[in-house]
């Protein structure tokens, strides 16, 4: 702990935003805001598209081909199909160093299909929605790597820039995957964003997370006539998630455990031979994290031994903390400030407002303000991203923008409504200009990206990085490949 505490005060105060910062906005970086108003048009209906498309996690066919489609129209190498996964891509432009690269995803979540309107009404029943504004993060990325590429064209910048197209973070978590395949390894710098209540250069770690599957075999029999002939696969499991809620007294408060039931039986007159549930442990580092895996392993062990049935764990995947990069923050914030807040029209803050009262939340409207950089908290708020992962193999700088209104329940039906009119449209285009802005400063100063690779090897000290997945191909349905 105490290690721990010294380690973040000292990288807090390590880099002053004034060291790579600048007062005025250079000739490069207007020319990144003057290309994205360029393309704003083309910016918004690619967010637009992928918004109706709606497509789950390594079904977004759609979504992929619209992005990957515009990439190479707009000059950059596309290869497609990267690590296994017919829906993951990198389009890339340039040549040499630095190498920089930015994320962007486009999966949707099932059953919260939504119309850009500030009441509850599902497009088409039952169907899937942009309920984590991933139909603006794609858009937003691929906007800022184009900038990059015309100022390279132009021949003001070189190196070479690198948009990579990551789907499935809503489940297995693309990046893990392309991680493995050791496609980040030669990247100097990484950035990507994502739509938030609010705009800021993360600052914030995130939660270290494994899913696993936990599988009872049992006996059947027939329930009334001669149950003693059958083991239950249900009574182990029912046992196994006692054992994990008993085990919620003894973990640190930074743990979270979660369970689905996925299988438990088929009739009542039978005593069910299989059980099936799923399981994710979380803690802030892997390390904790690990921990309790291990304990509810034993659990899982246990709840066999009591119920005489065979029991198997499966790895599903796994995702690493966010590895902070305060020397890239500072230079994200910089950016902010020279680009300024968003401002919204009366409209937008009604909307807005009609959301909060639709979801009994306090009537603040949008918050386009630039905010303080925040200082490092030890723990982190709850969540976990594939993001993750990426920043243990090379320095990363993250930005969150407004999407949605102050508050809003995220993975909700009002994040996709803000997603398919104008609040996500705005911040499609102002996260294209603040990354584009900040990939400048990276391609100008080489002491900035040695800065940032200073603190991510001081930060990640003698700890390597292994994606945490099963061996073999990702679990792409046989109706993608």
């Amino acid at each position: 702990m105490k290690s721990r505490i010294t380690f973040l005060a000292l990288f807090c105060c390590s880099i002053s935003i004034s060291t790579f910062g600048q007062n005025a906005i250079s000739k490069n970086k207007q020319d990144v805001i003057n290309s994205v108003e360029t393309h704003q048009k083309e910016l918004i209906e690619l967010s637009d598209q992928i918004w109706g498309f709606a497509e789950t996690a390594l079904h977004e066919f759609k979504s992929s081909k619209v992005l990957s489609d515009y990439a190479e129209k707009q000059g950059f190498k596309v290869e497609k199909g990267v690590a296994g996964m017919p829906t993951a891509f990198i389009a890339s432009y340039g040549s040499g160093e630095p190498i920089i690269g930015i994320l962007g995803e486009f999966d949707a979540l099932p059953g919260l299909s939504q119309k850009a309107a500030s009441n509850k009404e599902a497009l088409a029943d039952g169907k899937p929605g942009h309920g984590c504004g991933h139909n603006l993060f794609g858009p937003g990325s691929l906007g800022a790597a184009l900038t990059i590429k015309e100022l390279m064209q132009a021949g003001k910048l070189k190196g070479t820039i690198r948009f990579y197209g990551t789907p499935a973070e809503e489940t297995i978590g693309g990046k893990l995957y392309m991680a493995r395949a050791g496609l980040f390894d030669d990247l100097d710098i990484c950035l990507d964003w994502h739509p938030g209540d609010d705009i800021g250069a993360n600052t914030q770690s995130s939660q270290a997370l494994i899913d696993f599957r936990v599988s009872f075999k049992g006996k059947a029999a027939h329930a009334a006539f001669d149950p003693w002939n059958g083991v239950s696969a249900v009574d182990a499991m029912e046992l196994y998630t006692t054992g994990i809620n008993y085990l919620r007294e003894h973990v640190k408060p930074t743990v979270r455990i979660h369970y689905l039931i996925e299988n438990a039986g088929d009739v009542v007159n039978v005593v069910p031979e299989n059980a099936m549930i799923w399981t994710r442990v979380r803690d802030r580092d892997r390390d904790g994290m690990f921990a309790v895996h291990e304990k509810v392993k034993k659990i899982a062990e246990g709840a066999a031994l009591m119920t005489g049935t065979e029991y198997s764990i499966e790895l599903i995947s796994g995702m690493y903390e966010i590895l902070v990069n305060r020397t890239g923050a500072a230079v994200l914030q910089n950016n902010l400030e020279l680009l300024g807040a968003i401002e919204y029209t009366e409209e937008e803050t009604a909307f807005a407002k009609n959301i909060q009262t639709a979801t009994d939340k306090e009537l603040l409207g949008l918050d386009g303000r630039i905010h303080a950089l925040k200082e490092t908290k030890e723990d982190p708020p709850g969540g976990s991203t594939d993001v993750g992962d990426v920043s243990w193999i090379v320095p990363e700088i993250s930005l969150s923008t407004t999407s949605a209104p102050k508050g809003t329940p995220w993975h909700s039906w009002a994040v996709v409504a803000c997603g398919g009119m104008s609040i996500g449209h705005k911040s499609v285009l102002y996260s294209s200009k603040a990354l584009g802005m900040t990939m400048v400063d990276l391609f100008e100063n080489e002491e900035l990206v040695a800065a940032m690779k200073k603190e991510f090897k001081e930060r990640k000290g003698d700890k390597g990085y292994e994606a945490i997945l099963p061996e073999g191909p990702p679990p792409v349905p046989n109706s993608t490949k």
